[in-house]
C-alpha cells in the first residue's frame, strides 16, 4: 500500500495595501490648507530719527514742545524717566522718574496735557474705542483693511474720520547704550497700547549724557 504524502498547508501572504492612507493624507492636508488661518505676521510701526546732515534741529522738533515728551530708557530695569516737553539741559529737575505700565509711564502718556488744555492721548484713545464699537457691531462691513486705513487716520489726527483735525503726541525714545533691549520693546509696547502714532527712537546725545549724570542717573 503506497503511503499518502502529507499535505502541504498553503502560506498566506500578508500585505497591507497603504495607497487608500496616502489618499486620506492628501484629503487631510488639503482639509487643513483650506479650513485653516495662517499666521499673520505681527509688525509693529517704527519711525527712526533721520540722517540728513541738512536738517536742522528746528526741522526736527517742529512739533510744540507741550506736544511732545521725551523717554530716557537706561540701564534701570524698573524704572524709566521722562521730561514732559523738550529736554531742558541746564536743568537736571525736568527730570521726572516713573514706573513702568498701567499706572506708570502710561498714566503719564494718557493724563499729559497740552498748553491747549488738551489730552491728545485721551483724545485718541477714545476714538479708537469707538471705531472698535462699530467694527463690533458691523463686523462684515469692517475688514482688516478698512480698520486700518480708519485707524491710521486717528492715530494722524483726523479724531472724528470726517476731517476734523486736532494735534497728536510725539515722543521720542532715547535709550543709552545700558539700556535693556527688554525696556526698548516696553517702550514701544506703550506706544501701541496709547495709539500713539507719532515717536522715534533717537540717538543719546552728549546734552542727553551729560543731563542724565547731572541727574545722577548715569
Amino acid at each position: 500500500m503506497a503511503k499518502q504524502k502529507a499535505s502541504k498547508q498553503k502560506k498566506m501572504q500578508t500585505r497591507v495595501d497603504f495607497t487608500p492612507m496616502v489618499d486620506m493624507m492628501m484629503l487631510l492636508i488639503t482639509f487643513f490648507m483650506l479650513c485653516s488661518t495662517l499666521a499673520k505676521p505681527q509688525t509693529m510701526e517704527l519711525t527712526m530719527p533721520s540722517k540728513d546732515q541738512n536738517m536742522t534741529d528746528e526741522d526736527k522738533s517742529v512739533t510744540k514742545a507741550s506736544y511732545t515728551i521725551t523717554m530716557y530708557v537706561t540701564a534701570d530695569k524698573d524704572h524709566l524717566y521722562y521730561v514732559a516737553g523738550l529736554p531742558k539741559y541746564d536743568d537736571p529737575t525736568c527730570l521726572k522718574k516713573v514706573d513702568w505700565g498701567k499706572e506708570g509711564i502710561r498714566k503719564v502718556l494718557i493724563t499729559h496735557v497740552t498748553e491747549d488744555n488738551t489730552q491728545p492721548v485721551r483724545d485718541v484713545m477714545l476714538a479708537k474705542a469707538k471705531l472698535d464699537e462699530k467694527r463690533l457691531a458691523h463686523p462684515s462691513q469692517w475688514n482688516d483693511s478698512i480698520y486700518n486705513i480708519e485707524l491710521a487716520k486717528i492715530k494722524s489726527g483726523d479724531i472724528t474720520g470726517s476731517g476734523e483735525k486736532i494735534q497728536t503726541l510725539t515722543v521720542i525714545i532715547k535709550p543709552t547704550d545700558e539700556a535693556a533691549y527688554v525696556n526698548v520693546v516696553k517702550a514701544l509696547d506703550e506706544m501701541q497700547i496709547c495709539s500713539i502714532g507719532k515717536y522715534v527712537i533717537d540717538d543719546i546725545n552728549p546734552d542727553d549724557e551729560k543731563l542724565l549724570k547731572e541727574s545722577g542717573i548715569q
